[in-house]
């Protein structure tokens, strides 16, 4: 017989997993349906036209462009070319070698034919010590700083310090940028004074055709672990980015790729040694603004993309996912003073709670209401009914959203014109619920109990 006041924790439990489930997946839903009013205004917009415009005029700024790398000899060079060919009229590649033991560097010097050069640092920021600076005899606007390993923190920091121009772009070394990446980002820069940030979407490279360092077609890869990010990437940006921008709340800038007010971020001391850099440096950003009655936007570019290699075997995701995880909870921890705080509006109110109750707590609540609806079966005190509504609101509604986030590609120019990759797609859609995400949030479990944790963990790479 089970004890009246357990049975009263059970109920508990299975109440706030229900509004859990409720909550996140109603705003799932809008968060789609948002995005999709928005992509189908941005599409209708001529933004190519705008952004040719801009870069044959004088209305640009100009933007240094920063990859830190450690041990990335697999990318490095296709990446790095890719960005020599940027349809942009004045920028500079800086490549932080951040104490790489592998070939990263030898490959950069034989690749681009770099030697030693002096120059001039305002160190704003601190950093590890440099080692090198290279320039580039065969291209002008590459630079390449081999340092002290600090991390990726302290890399972009080191980069910053060296840099020239008023924006600075994060690119990560084993992305590819497509070429007109960086005219449609700032564009947006030119059009609104108060810009700060400026995300584009991050797509999945895995399966595509590249040519010459650049993705000629968008294929869907051999390989379940790697559909199943697809459809979780377009969740995550083309869904949940660009809803949130419309609400003016967005707190992330992935680090892949992400331009930045160069004055804004050497007012905060650049960014802060943590796993979650990107996270911690926009949400910074923000409170900066707050804090000094700064008017501020953080802007993403739906169509501008940074082709991303995403892990391709479990042991890799799941440490990428961890490092995820501890990064959220440790920038949530260290801007806890802006949690439900009216004088951060929107952020204070809406965006961090969310992030707080829908992705941080997120483990715990669907491990405890789990377990509750589990005991309750056990004990006889559960009805079919009721376990059917847990079920249609855990999966068959999760199913619902993953096509709707897919069918929001369809109005992106990067889309899946196979197909038999789009069916590829949707079956995984009615898998992923059931098996991906189950496996993501346990991941998330481990990683909250050790969150303070540093460790980045090493993915394994493949030729680009």
């Amino acid at each position: 017989m089970i004890d009246s006041s357990l049975i009263f924790l059970l109920l508990a439990l299975q109440v706030i997993y229900l509004l859990y489930l409720i909550t996140t997946n109603i705003s799932m839903t809008f968060f789609v349906i948002k995005a999709l009013k928005r992509l189908i205004e941005y599409f209708g917009s001529a933004s190519d036209v705008f952004a040719n415009k801009l870069i044959n005029s004088d209305a640009y700024k100009p933007v240094s462009i920063l990859v830190p790398a450690y041990n990335e000899e697999a990318t490095i060079i296709a990446s790095i070319t890719a960005l020599l060919r940027l349809h942009f009229p004045e920028y500079e590649v800086i490549v932080l070698n951040d104490g790489s033991k592998d070939s990263t560097l030898q490959k950069l010097i034989d690749a681009f034919d770099l030697v030693p050069q002096s120059m001039q640092i305002d160190n704003l920021i601190k950093h590890q010590p440099i080692k090198t600076i290279y320039r580039s005899k065969t291209y002008d606007n590459l630079i390449v700083v081999d340092k002290e390993n600090g991390g990726k923190a302290d890399g972009l920091n080191c980069g910053i310090n060296i840099s020239k121009y008023p924006l600075f772009c994060c690119v990560d070394a084993d992305s590819i940028l497509e070429q007109d990446a960086i005219a449609k980002s700032v564009l947006l820069f030119s059009e609104e004074t108060n810009a700060i940030a400026v995300g584009g979407k991050v797509g999945i490279l895995n399966g595509s055709v590249i040519r010459e360092s650049k993705v000629v077609q968008r294929k869907v890869p051999k390989t379940q672990i790697e559909i199943f990010q697809i459809i979780e990437y377009s969740r995550g940006f083309l869904a949940g980015r660009t809803a949130w921008e419309q609400m003016n709340a967005l707190l992330i800038v992935s680090g892949a790729f992400g331009i930045f007010r160069k004055d804004i971020v050497e007012n905060i001391g650049g960014y802060r040694h943590t796993i979650g850099e990107d996270f911690d440096l926009v949400v910074r950003m923000i409170k900066y603004c707050f804090d000094h009655d700064i008017l501020y936007s953080i802007r993403f570019v739906p169509d501008t993309v940074c082709w991303t290699q995403a892990p391709s075997d479990y042991g890799s995701l799941l440490k990428q996912r961890n490092r995820w995880q501890r990064g959220l909870m440790e920038t949530l921890y260290h801007n806890r003073s802006m949690i439900f705080n009216r004088k951060y509006q929107q952020i204070g109110l809406l965006a961090i709670p969310y992030f707080i109750f829908v992705e941080a707590l997120s483990p715990f609540i669907t491990l405890l209401g789990v377990s509750s609806i589990i005991l309750f079966y056990l004990y006889g005190l559960i009805n079919k009914d009721a376990i059917i509504v847990f079920f249609l609101l855990e999966f068959a509604w999760g199913i619902v959203i993953n096509i709707g986030s897919l069918t929001l590609d369809l109005f992106t120019v990067h889309r899946f014109k196979n197909i038999l990759d789009i069916y590829k797609l949707l079956a995984m859609s009615f898998v992923e619920p059931f098996y991906y995400r189950p496996l993501i949030k346990v991941e998330n479990l481990l990683a909250s109990f050790n969150f303070l944790n540093t460790s980045w963990g090493k993915i394994e790479r493949k030729s680009i």
